[in-house]
């Protein structure tokens, strides 16, 4: 999963960016409202954090732009300002959750997990498929009721084709969300790593759509 991170104190982005990436999230960080902005509109990710209280363009702002240009990726506001006014402008201006500092970086990582999960139209935290069960909670796959020990990457590129099951996720828009921007990417980089978590699998799970992509099928009943 790809997070775009706006936060200018380099402190707090770097507690946040330290716990994301234990979570297992690629995340991308904006110091200023307009690299936010530009960024948010040109490029795709997952989610965003973004502080409220910004030089060059405010949050607020920021947040509004997004999504007069259609841009439906889930949202979670920080803000320093806590009061219930503030926190109705953001929510009203398309955020999907409202945390204000300071924070405990547990609830930030719930509240992320949460929208994600949302915009997935995924009621529970725990994904199920088959007899595949990932629950983001604890970074924890089981196949048939048995651990599987996955590397971060496996874990990442598992979870986002869990979360999009039941469509065909091309390769780029796999590379682009399972890696940091700086990464140097190699061609074969995706279809190595799904060969190695098949192999951990150890079931036929995730299918190749030649020249499209690769498909996890949607959950039966």
């Amino acid at each position: 999963m790809r997070v775009l991170l706006v936060e200018d104190d380099d402190r707090i982005a770097g507690d946040i960016t330290g716990s994301l990436v234990r979570a297992g999230y690629a995340v991308q960080r904006a110091t200023d409202g307009e690299e936010a902005w530009f960024r948010g509109e040109t490029e795709d990710f997952d989610a965003a954090i973004l502080d409220l209280g910004l030089p060059k363009l405010d949050g607020l702002t920021v947040l509004k732009r997004w999504r007069a240009a259609g841009r439906g990726m889930p949202i979670l506001v920080l803000s320093a300002r806590g009061t219930w006014a503030e926190r109705v402008d953001g929510i009203d201006a398309g955020a999907d959750d409202y945390l204000p500092k300071p924070f405990r970086i547990e609830e930030l990582l719930a509240r992320l997990r949460a929208i994600i999960r949302r915009s997935a139209g995924r009621p529970g935290p725990v994904l199920e498929n088959g007899p595949v069960v990932l629950d983001p909670r604890q970074m924890k796959v089981t196949v048939d009721g048995v651990p599987i020990a996955l590397s971060p990457q496996e874990y990442r590129l598992l979870s986002y084709l869990m979360h999009h099951a039941g469509r065909v996720v091309p390769q780029l828009e796999l590379t682009e969300h399972l890696y940091a921007q700086d990464y140097e990417r190699d061609s074969n980089a995706i279809e190595v790593l799904v060969g190695r978590l098949r192999r951990k699998l150890g079931i036929d799970f995730i299918e190749t759509r030649r020249g499209f992509g690769y498909l996890v099928p949607e959950p039966t009943e």
